[in-house]
C-alpha cells in the first residue's frame, strides 16, 4: 500500500473566494505576492491548490468536504523589499536590496544616483575616467538633492595602476567631501589609497564595538582577490599609512580586527571589465572564500555578498537572491535608462541588442597589460579595431616600424589624421595630466605606440556618450549578455519604449518580477502544479 506523500497541518475554511486549483488561476494567483497564501489539496481530484484570505481550521475539529479543504502549507507575504539580506538595508539605510552600479565616464550620472536614493536604492555614480574637479561638480549636485533627505549614495573609485596619483586625489576627494560609500572596481591588488580610504574614521562607540564611517562596496570576481579585501589590511601597508599621517595609530589598530570590506559585488558575465564567470559557480566560490576569512579571523559580524553581471530579467534576479546575494546590482541595463549619460544614438544600438551581440576588446586603462572589457558588438566596429591595435602593440616595437599598409588604415579608419598628429594630441593631453607620461614616452617608442592607440580606446567611449555622429562605427558601449536579455523580456511590454525607461521602473519591475518568479519556485516546491506562464512576469508601470 503506497504511503500518502503528503503532511495535513490542518484544513482551511474557505472564504469569499473559493480555492484555486485549474493552471490559469493559479498562474494568476502567483503574482499576489503581498498576500499570504495556503496551499490546499482538493478532496476527490486530489490536485493541490491556492487559497486565499480564508481560516486556517484544526485538524482535530469535524470538517465539511464542501466548505473545507485539508491545509498542507502556508507562506507569509513577500515583498520585494526582503528578497536580499535585511542587514544591508539596515546598515546602508535602504528599503531595497538593489544597486545601479557605478558605469564609467559619468554614464551613471548624477541624476541616475538622485533617482535610485530618492526611490530608497543605492547608486553609484560613475567616477571612472573622470578627473576629479568633473567629479566634484557631480557631488556638488547629489549632496544637494539627497543629503538633505538623508538618502543612501556612493561614488566609485577605480583602480589606475598607470595612474597612481588620480587614485590618490579621488581618495582625497572622497575624504574631504565625506563621500560615506564607494565602489572599488578593477582592483587586482590593494593600494594604500583605497585602504586608506576604508579605515579612515574607524573608531569605538560607547559599547566598544568598532564602528565605520567609510563603506567600501569591493567589486571582484576572482577568489584571491576577494581574499585581500576580506582580510584585515596588510600590516606594513597600515604602519606606512599612519608614518605619512595619513591615518591615526588608533584607525590602524582598529582596522586590524575588520575585513577591509564588509560589502562586496561579486561580479559575473558583465558588461566592461570582467572574467566572463557564470554567477552560479562564481558566486559559491567567493561564498567559500567568505566562510574561511570569517573563520580564519573570528569576525562577529557578517560579510554581505551581493550579485551582478547577466542581471537583465526577473528570472536571472531571482536566481541571484537564491544564491544568498544580500543585493543585486545592475549595469548594463541601466545604460539604456533615460537617466544615463549615454547619447540616444548609443542607447538605439543597445536598444537592438540581442544576448551574443556582445564582443571582449582591450581596456583603455589596462591595454598594456592585455586586460580587457566586454562590449556591445552590433552596430559598431569598435571591438575589431581594439583587437586590431592590440595586435600591432604585441608585433611591433613602435609606430614608426608599422608597415606602409597598416599605417594608412589606422590613419584613415581610425584616428582620422595622420600618426604624427595623433601622438602630437596625445602628447597635449598627457603634458597636461601627467608630464611623467610624456617624457616616458619620447625615451621609448613602444610606450609612446600604446599612449596613442589607448587615446582611441578612451575617446571611443566618451564618442558614445557624445554621440558623435562621424564616429558612430567606432563607438565603445560597455555591455555584457544582460542587455539582450532585457530587450527580449520587455519586448510588447511598455519598457520596450525608450521613454519609460528611467531607472527606478527598471529596478521595480525586475524586482517585483523576482518576487514572483520566486513565489512560483515556493509554490512549486510545495507540490502545486505552476504553470510555466507563472515563471513570466510582464513589466508594467509600477511605483513603490
Amino acid at each position: 500500500m503506497t504511503q500518502n506523500p503528503f503532511h495535513y497541518i490542518g484544513h482551511w475554511a474557505s472564504g469569499p473566494t473559493p480555492p484555486l486549483f485549474a493552471p490559469h488561476q493559479i498562474a494568476e494567483a502567483v503574482q499576489r505576492v503581498r498576500e499570504p497564501v495556503f496551499i490546499l489539496r482538493e478532496h476527490d481530484r486530489g490536485r493541490i491548490g491556492l487559497g486565499f484570505r480564508g481560516t486556517p481550521v484544526s485538524a482535530d475539529q469535524p470538517q465539511s468536504r464542501q466548505t473545507t479543504f485539508p491545509l498542507l502549507a502556508s507562506l507569509p507575504a513577500l515583498f520585494p523589499e526582503w528578497l536580499g539580506d535585511r542587514s544591508f538595508l539596515e546598515a546602508h539605510g535602504v528599503r531595497f536590496p538593489y544597486v545601479a552600479g557605478a558605469m564609467a565616464n559619468g554614464i551613471a550620472t548624477a541624476d541616475m544616483v538622485i533617482a535610485m536614493g530618492k526611490a530608497q536604492m543605492l547608486g553609484f555614480f560613475g567616477a571612472a575616467g573622470l578627473d576629479p574637479d568633473r567629479i566634484e561638480q557631480a557631488l556638488d549636485r547629489i549632496e544637494a538633492e539627497l543629503n538633505p533627505i538623508g538618502a543612501a549614495w556612493g561614488s566609485n573609485l577605480i583602480h589606475s595602476p598607470n595612474e597612481p596619483r588620480l587614485e590618490a586625489a579621488v581618495v582625497d576627494l572622497y575624504l574631504r567631501r565625506d563621500v560615506r560609500r564607494v565602489s572599488a572596481s578593477a582592483y587586482m591588488k590593494l593600494t594604500p589609497h583605497v585602504v586608506r580610504y576604508a579605515v579612515s574614521g574607524l573608531k569605538r562607540d560607547a559599547s566598544g564595538r568598532i564602528q565605520r564611517k567609510n563603506f567600501l562596496f569591493a567589486k571582484i570576481s576572482r577568489p584571491e582577490t576577494a581574499r585581500h579585501f576580506m582580510s584585515p589590511p596588510p600590516g606594513d601597508m597600515l604602519n606606512n599609512l599612519v608614518a605619512a599621517g595619513q591615518i591615526s595609530a588608533e584607525e590602524a589598530e582598529l582596522a586590524r580586527h575588520l575585513p577591509l570590506a564588509e560589502d562586496f559585488t561579486v561580479e559575473s558575465d558583465s558588461g566592461g571589465h570582467t572574467d566572463n564567470r557564470p554567477l552560479a559557480a562564481l558566486f559559491p566560490c567567493i561564498a567559500e572564500v567568505r566562510a574561511e576569512c570569517m573563520a580564519r579571523y573570528g569576525y562577529d559580524r557578517p560579510i554581505r555578498l551581493g550579485a551582478a553581471g547577466g542581471l537583465g530579467t526577473p528570472s536571472a534576479v531571482a536566481a541571484a537572491f537564491a544564491l544568498g546575494a544580500a543585493f543585486v546590482l545592475t549595469g548594463s541595463v541601466n545604460q539604456a535608462a533615460i537617466e544615463s549619460g549615454l547619447s540616444e544614438s548609443g542607447k538605439q544600438l543597445l536598444a537592438g541588442a540581442g544576448m551574443a551581440d556582445v564582443i571582449m576588446a582591450p581596456a583603455a586603462d589596462m591595454f598594456e597589460l592585455g586586460v580587457e572589457v566586454q562590449v556591445l558588438k552590433r552596430g559598431t566596429m569598435f571591438g575589431i579595431r581594439a583587437h586590431k591595435l592590440y595586435q600591432l602593440y604585441s608585433a611591433y616595437p613602435g609606430l614608426d616600424d608599422l608597415p606602409a599598409k597598416e599605417r594608412a588604415n589606422l590613419e584613415k579608419h581610425f584616428f582620422k589624421k595622420s600618426l604624427e598628429q595623433a601622438w602630437a594630441d596625445t602628447r597635449d593631453f598627457w603634458a597636461e595630466r601627467d608630464p611623467r607620461e610624456v617624457e616616458k614616452a619620447e625615451a621609448n617608442p613602444k610606450h609612446r605606440m600604446a599612449l596613442v592607440f589607448r587615446a582611441y580606446l578612451g575617446l571611443s567611449s566618451r564618442w558614445a556618450i557624445a554621440g558623435t555622429p562621424d564616429r558612430l562605427m567606432d563607438y565603445q558601449i560597455w555591455c555584457g549578455p544582460a542587455m539582450g536579455a532585457f530587450n527580449d523580456w520587455t519586448r510588447d511590454s511598455f519598457l520596450a519604449r525608450p521613454e519609460n525607461r528611467t531607472v527606478t521602473q527598471i529596478a521595480y519591475n525586475l524586482l517585483e518580477g523576482a518576487a514572483v518568479v520566486t513565489r512560483a519556485h515556493q509554490l512549486r516546491s510545495y507540490g502545486v502544479a505552476v504553470p510555466e506562464q507563472a515563471f513570466r512576469y510582464q513589466p508594467r508601470p509600477l511605483t513603490a
